[in-house]
């Protein structure tokens, strides 16, 4: 095999193990070591970076198939990356909503304890005075 093959070989190699392993640091792939889901943004950021540092610095020495391999690789992790943190964003939302509605119920329970609500029409908020209809 000649050695600028190899060395192809290598880079297109080189390139898939830092994917695999970004892939694996966003909690997309199964840890195959200990067979569960793991995520680590901050070393799938990492992972994306050194591929982005690898395109810098060979820029203008790869062929045209490796060029387009490591642009594709980095386009579908940066992509994937996004989806992740803007997922992560959304959780964060969810669980302060979740939070606020959790006050905000506890805050009208204790409004209401102790309350007489005798003689308030059906369908009045407890608290509220009955009024008369004409």
């Amino acid at each position: 095999m000649e050695e600028k093959d190899r060395n192809s070989q290598l880079f297109f190699s080189l390139v898939a193990m830092f994917q695999a392993a970004a892939m694996q640091q966003m909690g997309k792939l199964i840890n195959p070591i200990t067979g569960k889901v793991e995520r680590d943004m901050e070393q799938a950021r990492f992972s994306i970076d050194i591929l982005g540092m690898l395109q810098e610095k060979t820029q203008g020495n790869l062929t045209e198939e490796e060029r387009r391999f490591l642009d594709h690789v980095l386009f579908e992790l940066r992509m994937n990356y996004v989806d992740e943190v803007e997922k992560d964003k959304a959780e964060e939302k969810s669980e302060e909503g979740k939070e606020e509605d959790v006050k905000v119920s506890a805050e009208a329970r204790a409004d209401t304890q102790g309350e007489d609500m005798g003689g308030e029409e059906p369908g009045a908020y407890p608290g509220e005075a009955a009024t008369s209809r004409s």
